[in-house]
C-alpha cells in the first residue's frame, strides 16, 4: 500500500492518548531551563525536543502502518485459503471460532 493511503488512515483513525500531567511537567521543565540557560544552550534543547518528538511521531506512524498491514496479510489468510477451503473450515481446524458460529445467549 501508499504510505501517504497509509498516512491518511492513521490521520482518520489514530487518536492520541491524553498525557495531562506529563505534559505539564515538560512544560514547567521547558519553562525552568529557558529561565537557566543561556541563548545557545536554549537552541541546543529545543533541538532535542524537536527531533524527540520526529522520532515519536514517526515511531507512532510506523507502528500503526505494521499493525495495519498485518492486519491485511490476515485477512487476506483467512479468505484466499490456497487450498480452496472456507475460512470457517480452516479456522475450525485451527480451533478457532468464527463470531459467526457462536452460540446463541
Amino acid at each position: 500500500m501508499e504510505k501517504k493511503l497509509l498516512r491518511t488512515l492513521y490521520d482518520c483513525f489514530y487518536i492520541r492518548p491524553e498525557f495531562v500531567e506529563q505534559e505539564e511537567e515538560v512544560k514547567a521543565c521547558h519553562k525552568a531551563l529557558i529561565t537557566a540557560l543561556e541563548k545557545p544552550e536554549r537552541k541546543l534543547v529545543l533541538r532535542i525536543i524537536d527531533a524527540q518528538d520526529y522520532i515519536k511521531t514517526e515511531t507512532s506512524l510506523d507502528s500503526f502502518i505494521a499493525g495495519f498491514e498485518l492486519a491485511c496479510k490476515l485477512s487476506n489468510e483467512i479468505h484466499h485459503d490456497e487450498n480452496g477451503r472456507s475460512a470457517s473450515y480452516k479456522a475450525r481446524r485451527l480451533g478457532v471460532r468464527l463470531i459467526s458460529e457462536e452460540e446463541p445467549k
